[in-house]
């Protein structure tokens, strides 16, 4: 069975009045146990051609409900400008600016959406899932 861990580290010495430092790992399981979650769809990257309408980047019937399922975004734009807006199903999640990362726990029950605010955007995705 695959084990797959994940790390964050957020530093600053400018923040607060004081050095913030905070380093989490965790490892990927199944929902509710220890079992390692041990499906993925694999690293891809979807580049988003003109007219930057709204796209669906993971069906949620595709998945099963109510599971531990983790979904890994990254924006390797470097324009400040640009930015991906996140949603599950019609509920927006937040943006992902140029050079963003993030590592959002899904439960498969509404759709994962992304609308690229330029032309030609290109997002690097990857979703682990269980069965």
């Amino acid at each position: 069975m695959p084990t797959t861990t994940t790390r964050i580290v957020i530093s600053s010495t400018d923040l607060l009045s004081s050095t913030l430092s905070v380093d989490a790992t965790a490892t990927l399981t199944q929902a509710g146990g220890s079992t390692a979650i041990a499906n993925s769809t694999g690293l891809a990257v979807k580049t988003l051609a003109s007219g930057h309408a709204e796209y669906k980047l993971f069906e949620a019937d595709d998945y099963t409900d109510d599971k531990a399922s983790k979904l890994y975004l990254k924006s390797p734009s470097t324009n400040a400008a640009e930015y991906f807006l996140i949603k599950l199903g019609t509920t927006q999640v937040g943006r992902l600016y140029a050079g963003d990362v993030a590592l959002i726990p899904w439960d498969g029950t509404q759709d994962v959406m992304i609308d690229p605010s330029a032309d030609s955007m290109a997002l690097e995705y990857l979703l682990f899932h269980e069965g």
